[in-house]
């Protein structure tokens, strides 16, 4: 019951946005950027995002705005896309309304409802909320503890592959030199609890019974009614922002659903 996306460099003036950084356009074209989709139904139903961001330049990975994850900095927090943004669209069927995700790896986030494209068209958008209709809708930031941090993780020199038990420093020094490139990894995962979604996109009266069934018998994933997802990111450079997107409108629009790449929970 996941989805890998690879993202793309969203942008029609990839010679500009290299000479703003001071690179070249192939360096801007290096990043990676990887986002894995899964609903995990244990203990909190939810939507589970994982963001891996690559950048094999030292130049550009030091000019890159990557703020720290704090707990004091967890709390629904607005115009988050003009910073260093991860972003998900969700939606459902043929029904015209959807949610935006924002999560700055910071900590801070937001969730956004619309009607329509764009609609309302206010700034802030319209929150997404719980359903006592006055609290906010939250994300839930996962910590991996030792193994992996919700913090910055930056490695250099780097092995192409990520030996598991073997010491890297030993598999180094028997590989030519040519195996290795610096990388600078940057990884932030959070999960959105379905049962705050409007019933367009998830049941609640099924999701309330869920305690009732046997999940080893069923997987539950009847429930859910997500079936697109498009997963962005928006990286700062100091004064200058990259968009990054599976697919993406020319010129970009990360809201134009026919875009949107199709999500079955099942698989």
């Amino acid at each position: 019951m996941s989805q890998t996306f690879n993202l793309q460099l969203a942008t029609d003036t990839l010679s500009i946005e290299a000479q703003r950084l001071g690179v070249r356009p192939e360096q801007l074209e290096r990043i990676n950027v990887t986002v894995h989709a899964s609903i995990i139904l244990l203990l909190e139903p939810q939507l589970h995002l994982t963001y891996q961001i690559q950048i094999s330049d030292a130049y550009l990975a030091a000019q890159l705005n990557w703020p720290e994850w704090t707990q004091d900095n967890v709390s629904f927090t607005d115009y988050l896309w003009q910073q260093t943004c991860l972003e998900c669209f969700i939606a459902a069927g043929s029904s015209l309304d959807y949610i935006e995700i924002n999560a700055s790896p910071s900590g801070h986030y937001a969730l956004y409802q619309f009607q329509n494209y764009r609609e309302p068209s206010c700034l802030p958008p319209m929150p997404l909320l719980q359903k006592d209709g006055k609290t906010t809708a939250r994300i839930n930031w996962f910590d991996h503890s030792a193994k992996r941090r919700l913090t910055l993780r930056k490695v250099t020199p780097i092995l192409n592959f990520s030996p598991s038990t073997v010491d890297t420093l030993t598999v180094a020094s028997a590989l030519p030199i040519s195996t290795f490139m610096p990388c600078y990894r940057y990884e932030r995962s959070f999960g959105v609890p379905l049962d705050q979604l409007p019933l367009s996109l998830f049941d609640s009266a099924l999701f309330d019974n869920l305690s009732n069934k046997d999940s080893g018998n069923n997987t539950h994933t009847d429930i859910i009614y997500i079936n697109q997802i498009h997963p962005c990111v928006i990286l700062w450079f100091g004064e200058s922002a990259l968009y990054f997107a599976p697919a993406h409108a020319s010129p970009p629009d990360f809201h134009q659903r026919s875009y949107w790449s199709n999500f079955d929970p099942k698989y």
